[in-house]
C-alpha cells in the first residue's frame, strides 16, 4: 500500500477526479465529506447537501475507497458564518470561502487526517504546490488560468502545504470532466456549485436577517458632501461598486462608494469615485517568505475575478501591509482579500481593511 491520503470529497467532479488520480498513482486513499451546514434543501446550485454526500460515497465506492462523513457544522458556524455576519455588520463584504479554507478544508481536515493515520490531505482545488531549493513550500497558480483558485488559498501555512496535494493543478476543467467520464464517475457532468454554499439564493441580506433575528434599520444615502440623496434598506444590503437596486434617481449613474456603520449611511458617488491607488490589509499570511523586507514589486488581485495589477507592497505594522498600485483600481472593498503574486507564485495576502 502507498502513503495514506485523506481526500476531501464534496460530491463534485473536481474532488472525484482528484481522488481517482491519487488512487491510480498508488496512494492509499480515504474519502471524507464535511457536513458544514443544514443544506439538505438548499437546491442544486449549492454544495454540502445529502445528495452531494451520497454522490461522494458512490464515487469512493467505485474507486474502492472507504468514505466518511464528518460533522463540522459547529466549527463552520463559529469560524465562517459568524465571521460572515460580523463583517457585514461592520460595513465590509466578507469572503467566506477564504475562511472556510483556513479553518475547515485545511486545518480541520489535516487534524482529522492525522487521527486516521494519513500523512496527506488532498482536495480538488486548481492550484500547484512546489518546493524551493531552500526547502520552502510555494503555492503556484494552476495551469488553467480560468480555473486557478490560488486567490482563495493564500491562507495556507508552510506546515499545511507540506501535507497537501492538489492533483488537478496541471489539468483544465475540460480534461477533468473527460477523465471522470472515461471512468464512468457519476459526477462527470454534474454542475459546479455557485454562490455561497449557505446562501444558495444569493439573498445575503435575507439570510442575515433570518440567521441573526435582527432588524437592520434603514438609513440615509449620502453624497460625498453629506447631502441626503434618499433612504437605504439597511447597510447589509449593499457592497462597494454596486449600482443596481439602489432606488435613487440622481440624474446620472450612482454607485456605492463606501458604507459608514457609525452613521448607518451609504455614501454614493460617480464611477470615478470608486478608484483608488492604495489599500491597507491585515491578518496577513505570507507563503514564499517569512516577512516583507521594504518595498516589494509584485502584482495584486483584489477579488477572484480581478486581473492581477502591478503594485508595490510594503510592511505597515504588525501583521499589516500597504499596497500601492501603479494605476488606480476600481471598487477596492473592505473585507475582501488582497493576494500578492510574483508571476505565478503566491507571495501571500491579507484582508482589506
Amino acid at each position: 500500500m502507498g502513503e495514506k491520503v485523506l481526500v476531501g470529497m464534496s460530491g463534485g467532479v473536481d474532488s472525484s477526479v482528484a481522488a481517482m488520480l491519487l488512487k491510480d498513482a498508488g496512494y492509499d486513499c480515504l474519502g471524507v465529506t464535511l457536513k458544514l451546514h443544514a443544506g439538505e434543501t438548499a437546491g442544486e446550485r449549492t454544495c454540502c447537501t445529502l445528495d452531494d454526500a451520497e454522490d461522494a460515497r458512490s464515487v469512493a465506492c467505485r474507486l474502492g475507497m472507504p468514505h466518511y462523513v464528518f460533522n463540522a457544522s459547529e466549527l463552520f458556524k463559529e469560524k465562517v458564518i459568524r465571521y460572515f455576519v460580523e463583517t457585514y455588520e461592520t460595513g465590509g463584504t466578507p469572503n467566506p470561502c477564504v475562511e472556510c479554507n483556513r479553518h475547515l478544508k485545511f486545518a480541520y481536515m489535516l487534524q482529522k487526517a492525522r487521527e486516521l493515520g494519513c500523512g496527506y490531505i488532498a482536495t480538488g482545488h486548481y492550484a500547484r504546490i512546489r518546493r524551493r531549493e531552500d526547502g520552502r513550500w510555494l503555492l503556484r497558480k494552476a495551469a488553467d488560468p480560468a480555473k486557478d483558485q490560488t486567490y482563495f488559498l493564500y491562507v495556507l501555512t508552510q506546515e499545511q502545504l507540506a501535507h497537501v496535494k492538489f492533483p488537478l493543478g496541471d489539468l483544465s476543467k475540460a480534461e477533468a470532466r473527460t477523465l471522470a467520464e472515461a471512468r464512468g464517475l457519476i459526477t462527470a457532468r454534474k454542475r459546479d456549485s455557485q454562490d455561497i454554499c449557505f446562501v444558495p439564493d444569493g439573498d445575503y441580506a435575507g439570510f442575515l436577517r433570518r440567521y441573526t433575528g435582527k432588524d437592520y434599520p434603514p438609513g440615509d444615502f449620502l453624497d460625498g458632501a453629506g447631502n441626503v440623496l434618499g433612504r437605504h434598506k439597511g447597510l447589509i444590503a449593499y457592497t462597494v461598486g454596486q449600482r443596481r437596486g439602489l432606488g435613487v434617481s440622481g440624474g446620472r449613474p450612482l454607485y456605492v462608494c463606501r458604507k459608514d456603520p457609525e452613521k448607518n449611511a451609504v455614501i454614493l458617488g460617480d464611477d470615478r469615485d470608486l478608484f483608488t491607488r492604495e489599500l491597507f490589509a491585515g491578518h496577513v499570511n505570507l507563503i514564499d517568505r517569512e516577512r516583507l523586507e521594504g518595498e516589494v514589486r509584485c502584482q495584486a488581485k483584489i477579488r477572484h475575478s480581478h486581473g492581477a495589477a502591478d503594485c508595490v507592497a510594503v510592511p505597515a505594522g504588525e501583521d499589516r501591509i500597504r499596497v500601492i498600485f501603479d494605476e488606480p483600481q476600481r471598487a477596492v472593498t473592505k473585507g475582501q482579500a488582497v493576494v500578492l503574486y510574483d508571476g505565478d507564485t503566491v507571495i501571500g495576502g491579507g484582508t482589506i481593511l
